[in-house]
């Protein structure tokens, strides 16, 4: 009765309805859960019990990915205080307050790391949160900006590098074609990923913001913002004390080390030393593993680097590995808990559901044009509920691939798979349970509802535009001509919506 049908996404819809609601993430992603064992045991209380404990949480828990994704948050919040403790991010602080001069070129460097940090976006969240924190403190950014900043330049960039754990994985979804050829043809129909990055770059250049984030900037420069309580819960750890031998070389050191073995870790599961291509060691690698191998190899370098440097002690280093561990509790304690709430919609039958929808859409061949602005739609709903992009990518992308029987000649099997990465984003993007939102926030250090409330008018923006421009693309069925008119539109709409705004910010 509840399953393989709209009931299957109704716990989702609690959950996340319930945390916009009442700005409250655990509890109401519980009784998101709770509905959700409740609907697949009948109402049953000991069914209830079971599921939502023992196949939803448990079962979670132990699953070797999220496991492994677990491990690398807690790895690299250890990093991040060994680093802060060396006085490598003050030091960081100082050299941009005397080379960075504006708010813009504060954001613009922002936006410059990001893109650059795109091997997986939680690397990319708490990288440059912890990187660039002093710089946007100094120049009075607010902790919501920032957070949007970040999150604008993870999952958004990551989806179109071809070097990076979201191109092994969607090149793995592709069934009876070649995965990595399929992606690198997406990126210029993936619409949404480009426009967010044009939306950052105007947003910055214009100097200007608009709806509840223009609200947060103006209140960052009154000192009036009282919402810069940490999703990390930070703030309630009391101030570790900071070497002042540190420099600017004792955070790039350990940022750079980090990369490269990342890089390496990612590859080498993909078999890169067993004779793979680089590009093949890629697509076939194994994320969450390859990021644990490379974020442990660089925390033992670090922690080598900084006794040999003088700057910690082994003492000092030993007793921030526990207090990084601390300040990912909380973001681990709500992954969990929508990594069970997506158990418990897939439980029900949301998959099935879901390609049912489909299947009906791509047998109507009067929609076929409209097929991937119907799939962007359709994404975005999945990855709205669910929280995740990636569980999105793994419905969508094999039926997207099935409904053209995956040939790849046709052009709008390419524009139809990248809607569906484009919509998974941008639904990722709006909702409150999604993991890389949450880690978007501990980077910035932002409440996760305000980043999610002032976060959500630019994704909506952006995700408009996009989808114009999806049903411009199945007609036209040319990048050359569709992105270049959607970079205009995206353009055109910020400078209306900053025309109806009460004007323009100063750098």
């Amino acid at each position: 009765m509840f399953t393989a049908n709209f009931w299957s996404l109704f716990p989702a819809i609690v959950a996340i309805a319930l945390a916009l609601i009442t700005k409250e993430v655990y509890s109401s992603l519980f009784i998101g859960i709770l509905c959700g064992g409740l609907l697949y045991s009948g109402f049953s209380f000991i069914g209830t019990m079971e599921h939502v404990f023992v196949d939803g949480m448990i079962g979670s828990l132990t699953d070797a990915w999220n496991i492994g994704i677990i491990i690398f948050l807690v790895v690299l919040g250890a990093m991040v205080m060994l680093m802060n403790r060396a006085g490598g991010s003050a030091a960081f602080g100082r050299w941009a307050t005397e080379h960075v001069k504006t708010r813009t070129g504060a954001q613009l460097a922002t936006i410059a790391l990001g893109v650059l940090i795109f091997i997986d976006d939680y690397f990319n969240c708490l990288t440059v949160g912890s990187v660039m924190s002093p710089l946007a403190e100094t120049h009075g950014i607010s902790r919501a900006k920032l957070a949007y900043l970040i999150d604008a330049t993870a999952a958004p960039v990551c989806v179109i590098a071809p070097v990076s754990s979201w191109a092994a994985a969607v090149a793995g979804m592709v069934e009876g074609a070649n995965g990595f050829t399929v992606f690198v043809r997406a990126i210029p129909y993936n619409f949404y990923a480009i426009l967010t990055v044009t939306m950052m770059l105007t947003l910055a250049i214009g100097k200007f913001d608009y709806g509840p984030m223009r609200v947060a900037e103006m209140a960052e420069r009154l000192e009036e913002n009282t919402r810069r309580a940490s999703i990390t819960g930070a703030e309630d750890l009391p101030t570790p004390p900071v070497s002042q031998k540190g420099k600017v070389v004792h955070l790039l050191v350990p940022i750079l080390v980090l990369i490269v073995c990342c890089i390496v870790g990612l590859t080498y599961t993909g078999g890169l030393f067993d004779g793979e291509s680089f590009i093949d060691s890629f697509a076939n690698s194994d994320a969450s593993v390859g990021l644990v191998y490379g974020s442990v190899v660089a925390l033992v370098f670090t922690i080598a680097f900084y006794l040999a440097t003088g700057v910690l002690s082994f003492k000092d280093c030993m007793n921030a590995l526990p207090e990084g561990f601390k300040a990912m509790v909380p973001p681990i304690f709500v992954l969990t808990f929508a990594w069970t709430l997506k158990a418990m919609t897939d439980s029900l039958g949301s998959t099935e559901y879901v390609s049912g929808i489909v299947e009906s859409i791509s047998g109507n061949q009067a929609l076929m044009s409209l097929l991937p602005a119907l799939l962007f739609l359709l994404a975005c709903g999945i990855a709205f509920a669910t929280g995740t992009s990636w569980g999105t990518f793994g419905i969508m992308i094999p039926i997207a691939a099935a409904a053209f029987n995956a040939n790849m000649d046709n052009e709008l099997m390419i524009i139809a798979i990248s809607a569906c990465m484009a919509g998974g984003v941008f639904g990722d993007h709006c909702s409150p349970i999604s993991d890389s939102t949450i880690m978007a926030s501990a980077g910035a250090q932002c409440d996760h509802i305000q980043h999610v409330s002032t976060q959500l008018p630019y994704a909506l923006t952006a995700g408009a535009v996009a989808l114009v421009s999806y049903v411009l693309a199945g007609f036209i069925r040319n990048w050359v001509i569709c992105l270049p008119l959607s970079i205009v539109l995206m353009v055109a709409v910020l400078l209306l919506a900053r025309g109806s705004s009460a004007g323009g910010e100063s750098a």
